[in-house]
């Protein structure tokens, strides 16, 4: 029913900052909550931002201050602002959104934060 594209992962210094997108399929995007997700090898997959139909927005407490999540409904697209990252940021991103019992996800883009 929904399909999700991210883009804009890569490989950065401490420090440095990335843009992630993500834009979804289908014509009823404003009316939904979207998150950014993020799993490391080894670990659980975890939630890192969520912003709601409204705007507001949530965030785990490791990238509050540094991560900011924002919707364009327009474009169809949330993004994942990074600034500051640390090489603990690095992991697989995906975005994600639930439509009643289901839940849709992005094919995932790769940030690494190394020097």
């Amino acid at each position: 029913q929904v399909q999700l594209v991210e883009s804009g992962g890569g490989l950065v210094q401490p420090g440095g900052s990335l843009r992630l997108s993500c834009t979804a399929s289908g014509s009823l995007f404003r009316f939904y909550a979207m998150d950014w997700y993020r799993q490391a090898p080894g670990n659980q997959r975890e939630l890192v931002a969520g912003i709601l139909s409204g705007g507001s927005t949530n965030y785990a407490d490791s990238v509050k201050g540094r991560f900011t999540i924002s919707r364009d409904n327009a474009k169809n697209t949330v993004y994942l602002q990074m600034n500051n990252l640390k090489p603990e940021d690095t992991a697989v991103y995906y975005c994600h959104t639930r439509r009643s019992l289901s839940d849709y996800w992005g094919q995932g883009t790769q940030v690494t934060v190394s020097s």
